[in-house]
């Protein structure tokens, strides 16, 4: 009983934090939450745990940027292929061992993080733009299957896209949630959606709402360059847990 106490604990806590980013900013709940919770249980259970409290957070920052039937027929191609991604990924990880992806899910903050110091060009990206759906779209997909994070690819995609901040976070929570649902379907049929995951899940959205709301109030009182600031240096403590915890497990 202390086991899941604690584990619930952390749940929440990892939930209520990611939740206010991404109500702050509009992005940033799975890439947050997933290696805060990976590193205290396998990858796989931190996914399934995280699945329903994400997809109401995908559909509340979708609604709240308004716009939403421009942004489907725009970005619903994207999606997609993201669904199909994601469900290849997710069965991967079904029959896998999780915590070798923890090494890819590191992989991809650190890539998140420090992209933009490569000054690498993607221009084909924008050149071929129904080509670069396609590809983005599947990998997208499958990192969220196998890591829940999907920020690092998606990066890429919409910087190289030149797509503006609106569009972005439009993009990357229909792709997000594109994923969750394909995701919640699969775990569902092969069993790993237990009572206990829908109980604890139950509890999680009614925090997710709450700390979505304030993330919501304090949007434009905090400058964004702050946010930015305080998130990567979070991120960047996490991913080194996760490489001593990797190292020494």
């Amino acid at each position: 009983m202390e086991l899941i106490t604690t584990f619930n604990l952390i749940l929440v806590t990892s939930i209520a934090i990611s939740s206010l980013v991404q109500g702050s900013i509009g992005v940033g709940f799975l890439m947050l939450a997933t290696p805060i919770l990976a590193t205290f249980t396998d990858l796989k259970t931190a996914i399934i745990y995280l699945l329903i409290p994400a997809i109401v957070i995908n559909i509340m920052s979708i609604l709240k940027e308004g716009s939403f039937k421009q942004a489907f027929l725009k970005f619903y191609k994207l999606a997609i292929f993201s669904l199909i991604g994601s469900a290849i990924g997710t069965y991967i990880l079904l029959y896998s061992d999780s915590e070798i992806f923890k090494i890819l899910l590191v992989f991809s903050i650190l890539f998140y993080l420090f992209f933009n110091n490569f000054n690498i060009k993607f221009t084909w990206i924008y050149e071929k733009k129904s080509f670069s759906r396609v590809f983005f779209g599947l990998i997208t997909g499958l990192l969220g299957g196998l890591t829940n994070v999907m920020s690092a690819s998606l990066l890429i995609y919409t910087l190289e896209s030149k797509f503006t901040k609106k569009e972005t976070i439009q993009a990357a929570n229909l792709c997000f949630l594109s994923s969750k649902i394909i995701q919640i379907i699969l775990f569902s049929y092969y069993g790993h959606i237990t009572n206990e995951v829908l109980s604890v899940s139950i509890f999680s959205i009614i925090i997710t709402i709450i700390f979505v709301y304030f993330g919501f109030k304090i949007k434009d009182k905090i400058s964004q360059e702050l946010y930015n600031k305080i998130i990567r240096v979070v991120l960047l403590i996490i991913a080194f847990i996760l490489i001593f915890k990797l190292i020494f497990p």
